[in-house]
């Protein structure tokens, strides 16, 4: 039996995301359902897991962005311990490289991949449901990452309609300087669904096909996109330059305040970062699969 594994947990882009309001959502605990496409990307960060003498507890060092005490690495800690009697110390070293405050999903994405390795180092043989529901219960969007690296995702993230990969695209991805919260996202969205201003996206059923298409026929879209760039003109202004240079597509992911434009070659995406690098915060990324 190891005591200590290494893995990689990638981030992911939010194809199309549409925000139900509290009507359409028929929710009476404060949160909002959703339809979207995620897909996962090779931009990752890593972790180093390793089992440890002493009182049972998860002890986290980061490099490259600190953490508060409690985050989502401890609670999956105590999820697998509460699910499988498990009484032991580990350490996780965390290697970060994507970005907080993004829409990237990283901290959900190294929730989950400590479930797997966890699983993996004490040999719990847990079921793909127990972990799901483990998932749910540390964060919405934590289960999308136990999957195979596309999905159609609804109700809350906890959803998942796992759909075939394509591997034939390419994206910018461009970090505008700025920190968007969740909390702030849903607040400046719910404020523009009071007054009855929203965007419309097409509806969960469309979504595969939609993916199916050339990036360049997408109808996707995002419901934080537009008021979210109303606050922060430099998502908007990061979009507009994304088109500018030939992306088949661009939009914001998740609640921001990354955005990214779809580009159906390598070459064309290395070409696009070239002429956008000396102004942006970009790199270009791919598909990757998840280590489900």
């Amino acid at each position: 039996m190891p005591n200590r594994m290494c893995i990689r947990a990638p981030a992911k882009l939010n194809l199309h995301l549409r925000v139900l309001s509290a009507e359409e959502s028929g929710r009476n605990d404060g949160y909002h359902n959703i339809e979207s496409v995620f897909q996962a990307i090779d931009l990752c960060d890593e972790l180093i897991v390793e089992k440890k003498a002493g009182k049972p507890e998860c002890t986290v060092k980061v490099k490259g962005a600190p953490l508060p005490a409690e985050n989502t690495l401890t609670a999956a800690y105590k999820e697998f311990c509460n699910l499988t009697g498990i009484n032991e110390a580990v350490t996780v070293d965390v290697t970060k490289c994507i970005p907080s405050g993004a829409g990237l999903g990283g901290g959900s994405s190294d929730a989950a991949a400590l479930l797997i390795v966890l699983d993996k180092l004490f040999q719990t043989k847990l079921k793909t449901k127990q972990k799901m529901q483990a998932a749910c219960r540390i964060g919405s969007d934590v289960a999308f990452f136990l999957s195979h690296g596309c999905a159609v995702v609804t109700g809350r993230g906890e959803f998942i309609r796992e759909i075939s990969s394509r591997n034939d695209l390419y994206f910018v991805l461009v970090q505008p300087d700025v920190y968007s919260s969740t909390k702030e996202a849903y607040a400046l969205l719910d404020e523009r669904i009071n007054r009855s201003i929203l965007r419309e996206l097409p509806g969960v059923a469309e979504l595969e096909a939609i993916y199916r298409k050339p990036a360049a026929q997408w109808t996707f879209g995002n419901s934080f996109t537009e008021p979210l760039a109303e606050s922060y003109p430099v998502i908007k202004a990061a979009l507009k330059s994304l088109k500018a240079v030939g992306a088949d597509f661009a939009e914001m992911t998740g609640s921001g305040s990354a955005v990214y434009g779809v580009f159906s070659s390598e070459a064309e995406a290395k070409s696009a970062y070239t002429r956008l690098c000396d102004r942006w915060r970009c790199q270009v990324v791919k598909t990757c699969g998840l280590s489900a």
